[in-house]
């Protein structure tokens, strides 16, 4: 008997599993070093190697082989998973010395080191378990983090010391704090110098930090943890830059600046980003190792806010400054004080750079995101198939991973001169094909998704409709990737007109459409989802039924879904609501304070963008489902929200997940929710 698509689903971790990831391509672009399990149903990552001129393919490291396939993970790398939203286990992050000829990983708190030239993987013994192991660029040390020291074990001799001890609790060496790691794309905290001789490190101190608790009420036996959470108006934690060398000295590097925003260390020394707390203006410095100072390169302020683009700053080989900064109605590539790419193509990221060569993302249609080149004043485009594309550049061996409406998997090709090849996935076939059409609708040409059931007749009935939004800044539903709508294909196929908007505050449109949610994250986001939906309604007049309209979402679009029926219940006639943010003043500084201001200055934004007040104008049905274990969206949104409505005399139905994150991988509960979600939205809307 085949499974069902809910649980392959969540077998297959949304069919991530088995997927090529985490590329590496050698300096000569002669081998590509990346992650992929054995099966699409193997959650275990293992570490590979492609040769190129031959291209066989060679198993380098399976967590089995080692006896840690079962990992027991420390306290920080688990919450270093959850902020990477990383849903696999075994080798899930890796680094390399600047040769690719060995790799350090991580294992249940173990230190490994594998040579990739023959193979051999061995256990190094260090001082405790193990956070994000980094080689030196010649492969002779590794740094690591262990009880929030920042260590650093000798290859070849053994001797393992700290660089830096905390001098008390609350303070770690070599780990990017909790806004860092969820707000700012910035996942890591110790940078080697070029010659390997010292670190670039961050010293955190969360103890101003307020103390929140997240209990298990299912196991009352255990204590509730206490974590770190800086909400909204409260005080974050106190970062600091030292620069450590392996001879014993230590240079202090101070900035004035709230945060962090990223470090990097080339060979023309280490480069900072920060930014203040209101995150109206990004500020980029050189750095001179030997004392510390600051060299201000750069400095780009807006009204609103300044968005971090992941990959900036980078240098050219004169020392010649990358940058992204909005100008001219775009987000636009810099090199030196120049922009090099036109306003109508929105930069998403910097990929690398190979020589002077810089690789780079970019959008001139929002649903599609294509790779691009800058070299020597000309800018080229390397795809143009419509998807999502992204890759890596190294030696003059291009890879390119792509996702397009053509198939629901990944494709991962790559050329080098005149070899041409491809990286095998293994992940899973969905047991549907993903219909998709992508329009432009309502006078703000929002791009739309709408997905009809498999073998629907147009004009032959008219069918209960689902919005399935995120809806909200820095995350994009809409995209010309197949992959994105297997779940909403699913929902359709049990009956409903599937539509998934994109409204203003998405990326890929540009700074202007963007920056339409300053102040108020609820009146321009639900506005456009109803704009949306009424637009798919005329173009398809005898399909959808505007009686019997639903809306579902996650995080932000469980927000979105139940401001929907609290103050559009004319429009919306059920919601479920999955981990929302019900009160924006319990939510991280980083990303609300980015978009509402700090809540002391502007308590009328949070009062408006919030759901409280609005308790008492329930009158649909309201699903809220939310993981107890969450530590991003803690559960007292729901809790309190649901709070408000019993206070309030407005039914409505609570689903708790026990043990269950920010993130729902276990088989049972995310296979079980998909199946609850349908039978309620069929109740809810008689369908």
């Amino acid at each position: 008997m085949s499974e069902s698509f809910p649980r392959l689903y969540a077998r297959t971790r949304r069919f991530s599993l088995g997927v090529p990831r985490g590329f590496t391509i050698a300096p000569d672009g002669g081998r590509v070093v990346f992650l992929r399990s054995r099966s699409g149903t193997d959650p275990v990552t293992c570490l590979w190697e492609l040769d190129i001129s031959s291209g066989a393919e060679r198993l380098v490291v399976d967590p089995a082989d080692l006896g840690a396939a079962d990992e027991d993970l420390p306290a920080e790398e688990r919450a270093r998973r959850e902020r990477a939203r990383e849903q696999a286990g075994g080798v899930v992050a890796y680094a390399t010395d600047s040769a690719l000829s060995s790799a350090v990983f991580a294992l249940s708190g173990g230190l490994y080191l594998a040579d990739l030239a023959s193979g051999a993987v061995r256990r190094l013994d260090t001082e405790g378990a193990v956070i994000d192991p980094r080689l030196s660029p010649d492969g002779a040390h590794v740094a690591y983090v262990s009880g929030g020291a920042l260590r650093v074990r000798d290859v070849a001799t053994g001797d393992d010391r700290a660089l830096a001890t905390p001098e008390a609790d609350g303070v770690t060496y070599g780990l990017a704090e909790f806004i860092a790691a969820e707000e700012l794309d910035r996942m890591r905290g110790h940078w080697w110098s070029p010659d390997g001789t010292a670190l670039l490190a961050e010293r955190a101190d969360d103890s101003p930090v307020q103390r929140w608790h997240i209990a298990d009420p299912a196991n009352p036996s255990r204590p509730p943890v206490p974590v770190g959470y800086p909400a909204a108006g409260t005080a974050n934690a106190v970062v600091e830059l030292v620069i450590l060398g392996l001879d014993g000295s230590r240079v202090e590097v101070p900035f004035e600046d709230e945060y962090l925003v990223t470090a990097s260390w080339d060979r023309h020394g280490p480069m900072i980003v920060t930014m203040p707390r209101d995150q109206k203006t990004l500020r980029v410095f050189s750095v001179d190792a030997g004392t510390g100072a600051k060299t201000l390169l750069r400095e780009d302020s807006d009204d609103a806010w300044v968005d971090v683009v992941t990959g900036v700053p980078a240098r050219l080989s004169d020392g010649t400054l990358v940058w992204t900064a909005d100008a001219e109605g775009g987000r636009r590539l810099f090199i030196g004080g120049e922009p090099v790419t036109p306003p109508s193509l929105q930069v998403r990221d910097v990929i690398g750079l190979d020589g002077d060569t810089v690789l780079f993302r970019a959008s001139a249609e929002p649903t599609e995101v294509h790779l691009w080149t800058w070299s020597a004043g000309v800018i080229s485009p390397l795809t143009d198939e419509p998807g999502v594309h992204t890759g890596l550049l190294s030696g003059g061996a291009l890879l390119v991973a792509s996702q397009t409406l053509a198939a629901p998997g990944t494709t991962v090709r790559v050329t080098s001169g005149d070899r041409r090849l491809f990286v095998a996935s293994v992940a899973e076939r969905p047991k549907l094909e993903p219909r998709v059409s992508l329009i432009r609708a309502g006078e703000r040409d929002l791009r739309t998704a709408v997905l009809f059931p498999t073998g629907h007749v147009p004009g032959s009935r008219r069918l209960p409709v689902l919005m399935d939004p995120y809806g909200g800044p820095h995350a994009q539903r809409v995209l010309s990737a197949a992959r994105a709508y297997l779940e909403p294909q699913w929902f359709a196929d049990q009956g409903f007109a599937v539509i998934i908007a994109d409204g203003r505050g998405t990326p890929g449109r540009g700074p202007a459409f963007e920056r339409e949610v300053l102040h108020d994250l609820a009146t321009p986001v639900l506005d456009d989802q109803v704009d949306a939906l009424r637009a798919v309604a005329q173009l398809h007049p005898d399909d959808i039924d505007l009686s019997r309209v639903a809306v579902k979402g996650w995080s932000f679009g469980g927000f979105l879904a139940a401001l929907a029926v609290l103050r559009r219940p004319d429009v919306f006639h059920a919601a479920i609501a999955g981990a929302p943010v019900t009160d924006w003043r319990l939510y991280d500084t980083g990303y609300t304070e980015r978009y509402l201001g700090h809540p002391d200055e502007r308590p009328e934004v949070y009062d408006r963008s919030s759901l409280m007040a609005d308790a008492e104008k329930l009158e649909r049905p309201l699903l809220l489902i939310h993981g107890l274990a969450d530590d991003n969206v803690v559960a007292a949104h729901t809790l309190r929200l649901s709070s408000a409505l019993v206070a309030a005399g407005r039914p409505h139905t609570v689903l708790p997940l026990s043990g269950v994150t920010h993130m729902t991988p276990q088989e049972v509960v995310a296979e079980n929710l998909l199946l609850l979600q349908v039978e309620f939205l069929r109740r809810s809307l008689d369908a």
